[in-house]
C-alpha cells in the first residue's frame, strides 16, 4: 500500500506546486514508484511546472466522473523513471471532487504505487479539506512570515480534528514542517523569522529549510522541478529534505548569513 503525503498550507504563494513536484521527483529518483496529484481543481498548475500540460488528455474529474480509466489520465514523466503526474481539470468547479470519488482514486493508486503526494490547494476550501483527508504524512510548508506562519497552525488543527486518521482515531498523521523561501540575510537584519521562532510556533518536526533561490522561477518557467537542477541551492535543499523524509540524516544548509567578502567588509558593501 501507497504512503500517502499532503502537502498543505493555509496561505497560498508559499511554494506547495513547487514542494510536491520537488519531493515527487526525489522519491521517484530514490527509486519508489511515485505520483503526484493535483486537487487544486480549476486552477491546475502542477502540470505546468513538471512540465507535461501540453500531454494533458484526461483528468482526475474525468477518472472520478467514470470518463476515462486511471491509466488514460496518469502521465508519465519524461525526465524521471517512477514518476506519474494525475493532473487537476482546470475547467470544472472544486465540487466535482467528491469523497467518494476522491477515496476510490487513492485506493485504486495505493494499489500501484509506493508513494502518492497530494499536491493541496491553499486553505481550508473543499479541495484542501480532501487533500488532507487520507494523508499518512503532512508536510506544512509555510513562509518565515507571520501571517503564513499562523496560517498554517490552523491547518495543523484541522489536520488533528477532521482527516479520516483523526476521525477513526488511528495513529495521528506524521507532521513535517518545510520553510520555504528563507532568506538569512533578512533573518539577520530582523526582517524574517528565523527558524527556531517558527519551530517553536508550529512545534513539529523540521524537515528542511529552502532557501530564497531564482532558480525556483527559472525552473517553473522551464517546466521542470527545481530539484533537476544540480547547482541550485533550492534543489540541493529538497534533495536534503527528500532524504530526511526517508530517514536519513543530513544536516541543515543554508541557514547562516553568507560572509562578506573582502571588498565587501572594506567598503561596506551589502551582502
Amino acid at each position: 500500500m501507497a504512503r500517502i503525503i499532503v502537502v498543505t498550507s493555509g496561505k497560498g504563494g508559499v511554494g506547495k506546486t513547487t514542494t510536491s513536484a520537488a519531493l515527487s521527483t526525489g522519491l521517484a529518483r530514490h527509486g519508489y514508484k511515485t505520483v503526484v496529484v493535483d486537487f487544486d481543481i480549476g486552477l491546475r498548475n502542477l502540470d505546468l511546472v513538471m512540465g507535461c500540460e501540453r500531454r494533458v488528455v484526461y483528468d482526475f474529474i474525468n477518472v472520478i466522473n467514470g470518463e476515462a480509466g486511471l491509466n488514460q489520465a496518469l502521465i508519465k514523466d519524461k525526465n524521471t523513471d517512477n514518476l506519474f503526474i494525475l493532473p487537476a481539470s482546470q475547467t470544472r468547479d472544486k465540487d466535482a471532487l467528491t469523497p467518494e470519488g476522491v477515496d476510490k482514486v487513492l485506493t485504486a493508486l495505493s494499489e500501484e504505487f509506493d508513494y502518492i503526494v497530494c499536491d493541496s490547494p491553499a486553505g481550508i476550501e473543499r479541495g484542501a479539506l480532501m487533500a488532507l483527508y487520507h494523508a499518512d504524512e503532512a508536510i506544512i510548508t509555510t513562509n518565515p512570515e507571520v501571517s503564513s506562519v499562523r496560517d498554517s497552525d490552523r491547518i495543523l488543527g484541522i489536520l488533528h480534528s477532521k482527516s479520516k486518521r483523526a476521525e477513526q482515531n488511528l495513529e495521528p498523521i506524521r507532521e513535517h514542517l518545510l520553510l520555504t523561501r528563507y532568506d538569512a540575510n533578512r533573518v539577520a537584519r530582523d526582517e524574517m523569522l528565523d527558524v527556531k521562532d517558527v519551530e517553536d510556533i508550529l512545534a513539529i518536526p523540521l524537515l528542511g529549510v529552502i532557501p530564497e533561490d531564482t532558480d525556483v522561477l527559472k525552473a517553473s518557467n522551464q517546466g521542470i522541478p527545481v530539484i533537476n537542477i544540480p547547482e541550485s541551492n533550492a534543489g540541493l535543499a529538497y534533495d536534503d529534505a527528500v532524504k530526511r523524509l526517508l530517514g536519513e540524516q543530513c544536516p541543515m544548509r543554508f541557514l547562516d548569513v553568507p560572509r562578506k567578502g573582502i571588498f565587501q567588509r572594506l567598503f561596506g558593501g551589502q551582502s
